[in-house]
């Protein structure tokens, strides 16, 4: 099996330039993730866009849709700003036969705590296994895309309560 992985920016890929006293975007730093992790998995790396998921827009998530409905792959792995990371897996509602997991970090993975390389190790993971769906990990957790929100004040995610 060979992982897709499409970036499209979010803290996974800021870097922090001291002179500007902002994050911005660089190069995506996937692939260097993927080698100190020694990751043996057949896998393919496409940047899509570079963006803070808060600039995403319906024609960003348009194509990210494309691009995963147009992949061979049938495990698809999506780094992504965690801001509206639920507004993305809503939008790849309803693709079958393809195992889609949406991560990112919430803090830049060329920070050395960065929670960056063990939530891509976690969606590497379960694009190898779960079932067809749309999954988000981070925290250590696989979570139900369509059942998650971002805890900003505690800095994680949490599932929702099933409704009744």
């Amino acid at each position: 099996m060979t992982i897709q992985i499409f970036t499209t920016g979010g803290t996974i890929d800021k870097a922090y330039f001291d002179a500007l006293s902002e994050y911005q975007f660089t190069q995506t730093i996937v692939p260097k993730l993927l080698e100190v992790g020694r990751v043996t998995l057949a896998h393919k790396v496409e940047t899509l866009f570079q963006k803070d998921s808060l600039e995403l827009t319906d024609n960003d998530r348009a194509r990210i849709r494309a691009a995963v409905t147009a992949s061979d792959s049938r495990g698809i792995v999506i780094t992504h700003g965690t801001d509206t990371m639920t507004e993305t897996a809503a939008a790849l509602r309803g693709i079958e036969g393809k195992t889609i997991v949406l991560v990112g970090a919430l803090s830049p993975a060329r920070f050395a705590e960065s929670d960056a390389p063990f939530n891509l190790g976690m969606a590497l993971a379960t694009a190898q296994i779960a079932p067809s769906g749309v999954y988000i990990t981070m925290n250590g957790t696989v979570f139900d895309a369509f059942a998650v929100t971002k805890d900003r004040a505690n800095g994680r995610f949490v599932s929702l309560e099933p409704s009744a």
